[in-house]
């Protein structure tokens, strides 16, 4: 699948990619899915057994589309940080940390400040924290899911010191 161009890629002045990762849904999330998908036959069975089967066939395309269509990207280029639909501009990223295990969980739970910008999935444990350091900008941080906390720390690093 292609990525979106922007208006400054069209123009050949895009920043170069130093990272990019989709939070796709996990097998086990798809297997909801379809689960959820074939009730469909049981509460349409009774109509007819057609209706049952187009049913789940309905409610699988609209369940994966949803899906699909909420998954966010994570992005580094060499000026900004884009968490799903935000957008850093790295002049204002602080201190980044990624986080593990019972650590991730404390971050996203009993550590987590009411103001932080949240591009957190479910089904991704590791989370990154980026803080911002805009004194105009109440958001004290950012909390992001990734499964390669590591890369995007250390992308992030990288483009810190070019930018």
């Amino acid at each position: 699948m292609p990525e979106p161009t922007t208006p400054a890629s069209r123009a050949g002045t895009a920043d170069p990619v130093l990272y990019s990762e989709r939070l796709w849904p996990s097998l086990w999330v798809w297997v909801v899915a379809i689960g959820v998908s074939a009730a469909g036959i049981l509460v349409f069975a009774p109509i007819t057994l057609a209706a049952g089967y187009t049913a789940a066939v309905v409610i699988f395309i609209v369940l994966g589309g949803a899906l699909i269509a909420s998954t966010p990207v994570v992005r580094v280029t060499a000026r900004t940080f884009q968490a799903g639909r935000a957008t850093l501009p790295l002049e204002f990223a602080g201190r980044v940390e990624a986080f593990r295990g019972e650590e991730a969980t404390a971050e996203r739970g009993p550590r987590l400040n009411g103001l932080a910008y949240l591009c957190l999935r479910g089904w991704i444990s590791p989370v990154v924290r980026v803080e911002l350091t805009d004194p105009d900008d109440r958001t004290p941080y950012w909390l992001v899911s990734s499964r390669h906390p590591d890369k995007l720390v250390a992308a992030l690093a990288e483009s810190s010191r070019t930018a």
